[in-house]
């Protein structure tokens, strides 16, 4: 059975009788089949280029980071600066990238090594596929030399958003007792904080999802001694007065002091990685339990 070539039809008699199909007339005997057939590159050329075209990828990312740092070129720690950032760039294209070009290659590799004599050009595709590997692993290197750097780095960035959470309402608790002479208790903390000027928005976000439960108000009074000595000398004793002070304003018990504990990066109140704001002072829970740990144990004998 043969295939007309004019119609494409399956013809299963002689064409030089004619195809039933369209009635076309082969014009002679099939040509005979070649006796030596050259070999194809074509398998062996995909496999070499798709190697180079990753490194060469790879290469003009780490020379347009070079471009950008405006640095010497020639230093070794530049290059491997600019790698670093070459390769954190490709990273959501370049792998899996790579499995498909691998998988590819080793397919059209064994499909080369399997028949040799029609498939020609075996070291120039398995330099392609050591090429895609090198790269592959290159860029891996890459990532993985900087990951404790960066998650350094983002753990920093976490904490400066808690402390830049924790100044701004210390800020905002400033500017309240500036205003109103007294500082808001826990039940209208949110409340209170949230009439002070804010064109920024900084205040609003800081009091957003914020626990009241961690905020404590308080006021320092001057007591005059009991003693009959003269208290010239000392001056007043400073003692905390309880919530059941008597009023010092008209809005009632005028708060001069507060205490307000934040969550960590783990969002859960009341950990050891909290941050307690106390009268505009920041620290964090895990110092003041590790000091106090270390004052327990110097008490002890």
């Amino acid at each position: 059975m043969i295939i007309c070539p004019s119609c494409g039809s399956k013809v299963d008699s002689d064409l030089c009788l004619g195809c039933p199909s369209c009635g076309a007339r082969a014009v002679g005997p099939p040509l005979a089949k070649a006796e030596y057939e050259l070999a194809s590159y074509g398998r062996a050329v995909i496999a070499f280029a798709s190697g180079a075209v990753m490194a060469a990828a790879v290469l003009v990312a780490i020379v347009a980071a070079l471009v950008e740092n405006k640095s010497g070129w020639l230093r070794l720690s530049n290059i491997l600066t600019a790698g670093e950032v070459a390769a954190w760039r490709l990273k959501w294209v370049a792998f899996p990238v790579a499995i498909v070009v691998l998988w590819s290659l080793a397919g059209l590799i064994r499909s080369i090594k399997k028949d040799q004599v029609r498939f020609a050009g075996l070291h120039a595709a398995r330099a392609g596929f050591v090429a895609a590997i090198v790269v592959t692993a290159m860029i891996a290197s890459l990532i993985g030399v900087t990951i404790p750097e960066r998650l350094r780095r983002q753990q920093w960035a976490n904490e400066a958003g808690i402390y830049a959470r924790a100044y701004t309402l210390a800020r905002a608790q400033l500017e309240y007792r500036d205003l109103k002479g007294t500082l808001p208790s826990q039940d209208e903390l949110v409340k209170e904080l949230s009439t002070l000027p804010d064109p920024d928005g900084s205040i609003a976000e800081a009091l957003q999802n914020l626990d009241v439960s961690g905020y404590e108000a308080g006021t320092v009074l001057a007591a005059a001694s009991t003693k009959s000595k003269s208290l010239v000398p000392r001056g007043s004793a400073i003692r905390k007065a309880s919530f059941g002070a008597a009023p010092a304003t008209d809005r009632g018990l005028s708060f001069t002091s507060y205490k307000l504990r934040l969550p960590g990066e783990d969002k859960i109140l009341n950990t050891e990685d909290d941050v307690i704001l106390e009268d505009g002072l920041i620290t964090r829970a895990s110092d003041l339990t590790s000091s106090s740990s270390a004052q327990s144990r110097s008490h002890t004998p």
